[in-house]
């Protein structure tokens, strides 16, 4: 089955279950739902894996610039603490600390932003693939009635 088939046959027990009395609640077979969804999961486009994958690499690049600005910083403090017995060079491994600290933080900034458009970018493509999609499946249902 393909996925649209598939939606439509969910959508369609939905639509001929029972109500439950007194509510707007429906009883519907489980194992069979799970197992349409289980179908659907499967033939999910390789775009929606595609932007799991986005989201996962972009958490991981996140963690990666924080823990290398981590680093940063303490080799920076390292230095400060190893120089502090004069004053012109404890002022210089300051000054140093402050601008590795800014320059990390700049990198941390543009790599999440970065990826946070490129995430979107995908995001939106997928949204209008899944928009078009409904709208071929609302229009099938039509044709059907």
């Amino acid at each position: 089955m393909e996925l649209f088939t598939l939606l439509e046959t969910l959508e369609d027990m939905i639509e001929k279950s029972r109500n439950v009395p007194f509510s707007s609640k429906c009883i519907v077979n489980k194992e069979a739902v799970l197992e349409i969804i289980k179908e659907i999961r499967l033939k999910l486009p390789d775009e929606i894996k595609q932007a799991k994958w986005i989201r996962e690499e972009r958490q991981r690049i996140l963690e990666e610039a924080q823990n290398e600005a981590n680093d940063i910083i303490k080799e920076a403090e390292n230095r400060i603490i190893s120089m502090i017995d004069e004053h012109e060079i404890t002022r210089k491994a300051y000054e140093k600390k402050v601008e590795i600290i800014e320059t990390a933080n700049e990198m941390s900034r543009e790599i999440k932003s970065g990826t946070e458009e490129y995430a979107d970018g995908v995001l939106a493509g997928i949204e209008v693939a899944l928009e078009d999609a409904l709208k071929v499946i609302k229009n099938n249902r039509k044709e059907l009635k």
